[in-house]
């Protein structure tokens, strides 16, 4: 019999612990790495967050102290929030860092809009009066900002095929990536050792047991913005190896919201979004450094276009992995299983967008299975398509481009005279009659192109590709 929880509302946490500190931040060289670390607390609840940034360059020795400061005490921000969760604090006090009143403002709408999911996930009002309040305790000192000498830039790896997507189109302008990593999966280092990427930057995160005790008490717990973490990592990062351009691949599909909740969009990808892209660009600017560039190479898609070009490189397909089940843990509970589940929503998506592109035998290899004949996935089918389902709390694509892909999957199939598994045979008589024009809606999206985004010039890829 499984031991129950303790059940912490939250208006109780909030009350037990009515301040959340961020009391320190450290860092030092030791050897070829950098170490930095965090000290947060909350009533008696002390935790340490440890960062380690591997085979830093020499040059890095010299960088002014300052600047270094400035861009941990930003990192230690963000990894604050990972931490406030715990107890949803009404007030995060700053005792090692200096803010001015826009640069707060700016934290502020970070949480309330990056910490969506977790609102709404733990039923917490967060439109109340002073739900939050962020205080720094020091003057805020005019930052020195970095400045990067080398036109290099660098390319973070997850192992999924977003990335890979971005090496491939980076490397038809023949760019030489530098890859960035953080706690490598088996993916990645695959990724790693087909492309031979000797320079590629390894950091290591490191969450302290303490929080991870917490969460196995019923403490509250939830997803927090993990993208604009690691836009502050790769920005140190960048600082460290000197590199003016950091590249993500985060495509248009981001900007969807999930739910609606107390009137306002909750979006589980929010950090992906142009709008949080605009924003860090803008503080990067202004509080970090002059002239590194941050962007999605991939704004101007949606996912469905991605898979296509993917799909062009069949060398991808043995190496990616992108279900997020295979690397959860449930707060040390479980071992990472380094493989597809077949069984969550993200692994549905995947199957989908990419059957209209790639074999049976490929997808069988990938998959282990042909997810479209497993019935019990029909309601992981609803929530990616229907507009009055809460669209699955993952980094999927737009309903209607989900809708697009059931289709050119059902297509391809009709074209080669194959008979359709269950969930596209379900699409065909269910969900076909609520579009009259397919051909031209899988048009509109396949031949998208987005032209906000913030790519520069010497990035710039073909805006017609052939879909």
């Amino acid at each position: 019999m499984k031991k129950k929880l303790p059940k912490f509302l939250p208006k109780n946490l909030r009350k037990t612990f009515p301040e959340f500190f961020y009391n320190r931040y450290a860092w030092s060289f030791k050897n070829k790495d950098l170490l930095v670390s965090f000290d947060f607390s909350a009533g008696k609840n002390k935790f340490t967050a440890k960062v380690k940034i591997k085979n830093i360059p020499a040059s890095a020795k010299k960088i002014k102290k300052e600047i270094i400061d400035n861009f941990v005490f930003n990192l230690g921000m963000i990894e604050n929030f990972s931490y406030w969760k715990a107890f949803c604090s009404p007030k995060i006090i700053v005792k090692c860092g200096g803010m001015e009143k826009e640069q707060i403002d700016w934290w502020h709408n970070l949480l309330i809009k990056g910490m969506g999911q977790y609102f709404f996930e733990n039923k917490i009002n967060f439109k109340t009066k002073n739900f939050v309040q962020i205080i720094s305790e020091k003057n805020p000192i005019k930052p020195i900002l970095f400045k990067a000498s080398k036109d290099d830039f660098l390319l973070p790896i997850g192992g999924g095929k977003d990335s890979l997507t971005s090496y491939y189109l980076l490397n038809k302008k023949k760019n030489n990536s530098t890859f960035f990593f953080l706690n490598p999966t088996k993916a990645g280092d695959n990724t790693n050792n087909i492309f031979g990427n000797k320079n590629s930057i390894i950091c290591e995160r490191e969450i302290d047991p303490a929080l991870l005790s917490l969460n196995k008490k019923g403490y509250l717990n939830g997803h927090t913005p993990f993208v604009a973490y690691l836009s502050f990592l790769t920005a140190l990062s960048a600082v460290i190896f000197n590199k003016k351009y950091i590249i993500f691949s985060n495509e248009k599909s981001s900007n969807e919201g999930n739910i609606e909740y107390l009137e306002e969009e909750i979006n589980h990808q929010y950090s992906k979004t142009f709008d949080f892209e605009n924003k860090f660009r803008d503080y990067l600017k202004k509080y970090l450094s002059s002239n590194i560039e941050y962007f999605s190479l991939l704004r101007p898609l949606y996912e469905l276009q991605i898979a296509k070009i993917f799909s062009e490189r069949r060398d991808f397909l043995p190496i990616f992995l992108s279900c997020n089940e295979s690397q959860k843990t449930y707060s040390g509970t479980k071992e990472k299983t380094g493989t597809w589940c077949g069984s969550c929503a993200k692994c549905l998506f995947v199957y989908s967008i990419l059957y209209p592109f790639v074999s049976n035998a490929d997808l069988k290899n990938i998959f282990g299975k042909d997810l479209f004949t497993k019935k019990e996935l029909l309601p992981l089918l609803f929530e990616l398509v229907e507009e009055k389902e809460i669209k699955p709390w993952e980094c999927v694509g737009t309903r209607r481009e989900a809708r697009v892909a059931l289709y050119l999957g059902w297509k391809r199939n009709v074209i080669r005279d194959l008979e359709q598994p269950y969930l596209l045979e379900f699409f065909a008589e269910n969900l076909m009659s609520q579009c009259k024009d397919w051909e031209k809606e899988a048009e509109t999206i396949m031949n998208n192109w987005d032209n906000k985004n913030n790519i520069p010039s010497k990035f710039k890829y073909q805006k017609q590709i052939k879909l």
